[in-house]
């Protein structure tokens, strides 16, 4: 080993985490060569740049990061489409590729890649990309599973669909289509082809590999034995390390680890994974249910139980029984929802929103604040000294206290204004009811940084930490400063992925166990929740909607209804629950909430 080093002048000391990175990949190439016998040479493209510099330097008990080779590949593979009939397996929170069992015993799975300039592509960027090439192919989404994001690349499978489309053309297509896709999503397509994945993680092996020389062979060989016992002695190293940080009881996981983020929101998310390698199944539904309990056990791992409650046995059934009968009854649920069609809210004049300076900072012309709810700005510190936001006070029972502000989604030209109204009331939870981009039709400029941080006018906004929860939402945390005073804040958001644009989820459940996760991080805090959609009255409407009547209901409120609550919340923001489809799904979520709660009381 010594003699290798010197004759290509390498001293391990001197290496980079990332040139250390390069040389386990390199290494996981050419196991993987010997086990299926194959001698081809090949050429290393743009590596991954991880967030941790190898996996093996992970806590034992942190789930694995994803490893990668990137290798150039064409854009056919000799490898064959999985059958439909085969297994698919879905990913629990924190869990990683390789944790998966294989399709078969000792199967391969071919998987095609997309790879881009992005060093850390998002999962909604991927997700997108996928979604624009399968309307471009006339392929429905829900033929793609086994999705997955890792650095720069999306990877993906293809059940079998009608058009017996394989994994090799999606990818031939990706390049075909490449200047429309890249005008669409704003990213640059490097490179796509199809692999196989022999032991189910990271980016797939290629099938075919392109012709480079000998010598490189060589060299690269050589580096990979050196990285391989490198990478060794960093494990060695580390898990020593960690049993010394488990022996004085110091890894973090409390408050005496010094971080109040950190323990805020472990807290929060239940002490998951935070890695921002994203990995899911599949974002695009495996089928026509959107319930979690389609891909995972009926218990999974990340259902939240209900809250303690002081709401009595008997006022809960006699909420049950109202809920279901309004449900049972269209006829009386149809007269209901007309009746606060009719509802007009006095005062309700909103004549700043339509100010000239303020029209262009409203989404959509139909979604305004009202003038006496509305929520203000401090125009001195303002980037444009104007004091004026699309977005209103909600309060329940405290008339000095709101519970939350409705707000749409962010725009390109008031992000600073989304922060300053962030830090001016003080706020900690930010519920994100929306996609960034839905049907081609952006719902929410992307107010927080890719990674690393971004200066909004005065507030630096750092991403701590993105953890998908589950496919149906994921939590991101922050740092926020006012570079002016020097203060720092942190908060955390709650983002819900299953709501589409115009409908309702299929099933209550997902949106019932994001609100549970989003009330343990909040914990009865005396600032308002945030919570916002596109337009800020729809999706938004709704969530409030159920999370008030809930939250009255937890407290021993023995009296509910929701019509009034609903016409209380639209009295402070017009247009609140738009449609009779979510006012029906508001009362299902609640009887089913409180279905819940009964059945964790004491009998």
């Amino acid at each position: 080993m010594s003699g290798v080093l010197q004759r290509y002048g390498v001293d391990p000391r001197e290496l980079s985490q990332d040139q250390l990175y390069k040389l386990a990949l390199i290494l996981q190439l050419l196991q993987a060569q010997e086990k299926t016998g194959t001698t081809s040479s090949f050429n290393l493209v743009a590596p991954l740049k991880p967030e941790k510099p190898a996996t093996v330097l992970d806590p034992p008990d942190a789930p694995p990061a994803p490893s990668s080779t990137l290798i150039s590949a064409p854009t056919k593979s000799s490898g064959s489409v999985p059958s439909a009939s085969q297994p698919t397996h879905a990913t629990e929170p924190g869990q990683s590729l390789k944790d998966l069992p294989l399709d078969g015993t000792g199967g391969k799975e071919e998987y095609g890649y997309i790879f881009t300039n992005q060093s850390l592509l998002t999962l909604y960027d991927g997700v997108k990309l996928l979604g624009l090439l399968a309307d471009r192919i006339h392929l429905s989404t829900s033929s793609f599973i086994n999705i997955s994001v890792v650095g720069p690349a999306v990877t993906f499978r293809l059940r079998q669909n009608e058009h017996n489309v394989t994994a090799a053309e999606v990818a031939a297509k990706a390049v075909s289509e490449k200047h429309f896709l890249e005008s669409e999503t704003g990213l640059k397509i490097v490179q796509s082809g199809v692999g196989e994945r022999t032991d189910a993680r990271g980016l797939p092996q290629v099938i075919k590999v392109s012709e480079s020389s000998g010598g490189t062979v060589i060299i690269l060989v050589s580096m990979a034995v050196v990285g391989g016992v490198l990478v060794l002695a960093m494990a060695v190293a580390c898990f020593r390390h960690y049993n010394q940080q488990l022996a004085s009881g110091k890894l973090g996981l409390g408050p005496e680890g010094g971080a109040e983020t950190h323990f805020d929101y472990q807290d929060c998310v239940g002490g998951g994974n935070t890695s921002r390698v994203s990995s899911v199944s599949s974002q695009f539904s495996d089928g026509p249910q959107h319930s979690p309990s389609s891909t995972h056990s009926s218990t999974p791992s990340w259902s939240e139980e209900p809250a303690q409650s002081n709401m009595d046995i008997s006022t809960g059934h006699m909420i049950l029984a109202y809920m279901e009968d309004h449900l049972r009854n269209k006829d009386r649920l149809q007269k209901e929802w007309e009746a606060l069609c009719s509802y007009q809210a006095d005062p309700s004049s909103s004549i700043v929103a339509q100010n000239p300076n303020n029209i262009d900072k409203n989404r959509h012309a139909e979604s305004l604040p009202y003038d006496h709810s509305r929520v203000k700005l401090k125009s001195d510190v303002n980037a444009t000294k104007q004091d004026y936001i699309n977005a209103s006070f909600i309060f329940d029972h405290d008339p000095r206290q709101p519970a939350y502000i409705a707000t749409q989604g962010p725009m390109a030209h008031t992000v600073a204004d989304f922060w300053q109204m962030v830090w001016e009331n003080g706020c900690t939870v930010i519920v994100m009811m929306t996609a960034l981009v839905e049907d081609g039709e952006k719902q929410s400029e992307r107010y927080w940084p890719d990674e690393g941080s971004s200066l909004y006018h005065i507030y630096e906004v750092n991403l701590v930490s993105e953890h998908i929860w589950c496919k149906d939402f994921l939590v991101r945390s922050f740092y926020l400063k006012n570079v002016q005073t020097q203060e720092t804040r942190t908060l955390t958001q709650f983002h819900l992925l299953s709501w589409p644009a115009n409908g309702i989820p299929t099933s209550t459940r997902p949106l019932l166990d994001f609100r549970r996760k989003v009330n343990k991080c909040y914990r009865g805090r005396s600032c308002p929740i945030i919570v916002h959609c596109s337009d800020g009255t729809s999706r938004t409407g709704t969530y409030i909607l159920i999370d008030m009547v809930l939250n009255r209901m937890a407290k021993g409120v023995k009296e509910i209804d929701i019509a009034a609550a609903l016409e209380h919340i639209r009295d402070q923001r017009p247009g609140l629950v738009r449609t009779k489809d979510q006012f029906e799904f508001a009362l299902t979520a609640v009887a089913e909430e409180v279905n819940a709660i009964l059945k964790a009381l004491p009998q």
